[in-house]
Order: structure tokens, then sequence, then C-alpha cells
């Protein structure tokens, strides 16, 4: 799959996460197979007013290439402005962000606000496309609402702005993450333009994305919450995707190396206070649906040091394999 003259190996993306697709686990995902990462969404106006947590969101490792960095915004001259930022400071791909639904950034007129304002989302698009040499990707919404399904009109507006390729969510930002994904809007988007189309939305399994890719045509696939702490789903979908064996189930000692190792990159990448606790969310995650993992998920809430937190990774595992 290529997106202007970029090339990815596998048509599988990371959907950007708040909160989870930060440096380590996109790191973690390229290794199991993604072919492009996407940043958190990083906003336009923190870039420009400096803010230092803001521009640490735009470090990139070399071995997760290529990596989008995904911007935020509703001013045409900002978020210009910050797409060159981007661009100068490494990213492959600057990505624009017109599918968050929460209050915070829609009462801003930001977000998926903008699928109200196309002429507004196309001007910023544009404005982005003119200020950078890297490929510009956007990604929204199949609408605001079940009455305003508008996704194919965004699509060919973002592809006349030049634009390399779009991912569309098959949820409206009324639905939120409720309900189910409309893969037929996506369809409708594929069917629109020419650029490169990536489907978003109720992608849990292998199947899923397989039967997405079928049912609507699109180009590739781009996981969200099916990816979030289950990096295996990509190297189950790069095998499937090749006609290869699928690997076989994931091992519990497999899962909690994964785990550690996880702890271990965040410590290195923001220091051991922040990692333990924003290692806190991810736990809970890895250990959804393993037994006892209530009990443990409360004992990994209360872990203060790294010294503990893999005692009781250790304590946990010993306990599920003598089970």
């Amino acid at each position: 799959m290529q997106i202007g003259k970029l090339k990815m190996d596998t048509p599988l993306a990371l959907a950007p996460m708040a909160g989870v697709t930060d440096l380590p686990y996109r790191v973690i995902c390229r290794e199991q197979g993604c072919g492009l990462t996407v940043s958190e969404m990083v906003s336009a106006k923190g870039l420009l007013y400096k803010n230092v947590k803001t521009f640490s969101m735009l470090r990139i490792a070399a071995s997760e290439r290529p990596t989008a960095i995904q911007l935020f915004g509703s001013s045409p001259d900002d978020l210009a402005r910050a797409a060159k930022i981007v661009e100068e400071t490494g990213a492959d791909i600057v990505d624009f962000n017109m599918g968050c639904p929460v209050h915070k950034i829609v009462s801003n007129g930001e977000g998926s606000a903008l699928m109200k304002t196309p002429q507004l989302a196309y001007e910023i698009l544009a404005a982005m496309v003119e200020a950078v040499n890297i490929p510009v990707t956007a990604k929204f919404r199949a609408g605001w609402d079940s009455d305003h399904l508008n996704a194919p009109e965004i699509a060919v507006l973002a592809e006349k702005a030049g634009v390399a390729a779009v991912a569309i969510h098959g949820r409206t930002r009324e639905q939120f993450y409720s309900g189910n994904a409309d893969w037929n809007i996506i369809k409708q988007v594929k069917q629109a333009v020419k650029i490169p189309v990536f489907g978003n939305g109720d992608i849990m399994t292998v199947n899923d994305g397989l039967r997405m890719l079928q049912e609507t045509g699109c180009d590739g696939i781009m996981l969200g919450r099916g990816a979030d702490c289950n990096p295996w789903i990509f190297a189950g979908l790069k095998a499937a995707l090749r006609g290869e064996t699928l690997p076989a189930p994931v091992e519990i000692i497999t899962r909690f190396a994964m785990i550690k190792r996880h702890l271990q990159d965040l410590i290195v990448f923001k220091g051991e206070v922040i990692a333990l606790k924003e290692m806190r969310r991810h736990v809970n995650m890895y250990l959804k649906g393993l037994p006892k993992s209530a009990t443990f998920r409360v004992k990994f809430n209360q872990i203060e040091n790294y010294e503990d937190f893999i005692r009781l990774l250790q304590e946990y595992q010993q306990q599920l394999l003598a089970d």
C-alpha cells in the first residue's frame, strides 16, 4: 500500500488513541506487523506556543516508521504552521483529526465538529498540504449524527485539497463509541475517491479485519480499540493477508512478558513515576478476561515502584500457570 510516495509493507494502521499510542506502544505494534503507526493527537496551538509536553509527543523511534503525527485544531493558518513543525521534526506523514468526539474538543470547533463545516475543513487541509512536502492524511467519522452522514462529501473535499489518504470511522459523533460502526459508509467513501481509504471501527478480531476489507473494498484497515494492549492482532492480520498460517493464541508467558517489556519501555521514555501510573490502565487491558484478573487489577492499581510491580506480575503468572 502506498500513501503519496510512502510505501507501507502491510495495509494495517494503528489508530491514534489518547493515552495509548505513545512511542513505546507504537514500537510494539510495529514489531507485531503494523504497517503505519499514528501518534496520539497533538494540539496545533500547543506546538505554536512551544509547549514542552506537546513537543515531546513528536518523538519518533526509527524502529516504528513509517509514522504519522496527528494534529488537531480549527485554524487553517495554525494547522499549516504546525504541520511544518511536524515535518521538520521528522514525521513521515502529518495527519489531521476530524474524528475526536470529546466535548472539550468539539466545543472548540475541533475534531468531529469540523464535519459540520466542510468548507473550513477543506481550507484547513488545503493549507496543510500547501505547507509541507510530506503526505497529509485525514481521519474523520461517518458524520455528525445519523441525519448528517457526510463522510463521502468530506472525503471528496479532502482529495480536492491534495490529501494523500483518508481514514473513516464508521460511527457518527453522536454515537461516540457506542452501537455498531456503519461499514457501508466506508464503502461509500471508497467509491467516492481515488486516494487510499482506511476503514476503522469494530475490528476486534482477524476475521473482522478481513471481512471489512471484503465488504467495503477499502485499501487498508485502521485498528483502535481492537489493538489496545492487543498488539498481536497485527501479527494475525499480517499472516492472514499473506495467506500464511495464523499465529497460535497468545500464551500466558508471552502476554506477561509483553506487560513487563511495555512497562520497561515506558520507564525509559517517561520515567518510573509516570510510567507506573500509566501502566495501571494498560495492565487492566492486558489482563482483561483472564481468571482472577479483577483481584489483581486492584493490586496493580496500588503499586508504586517497579520492583513491586514485577513481583506481583510474577505472582499472578505463577497462579495462572498452576491452575
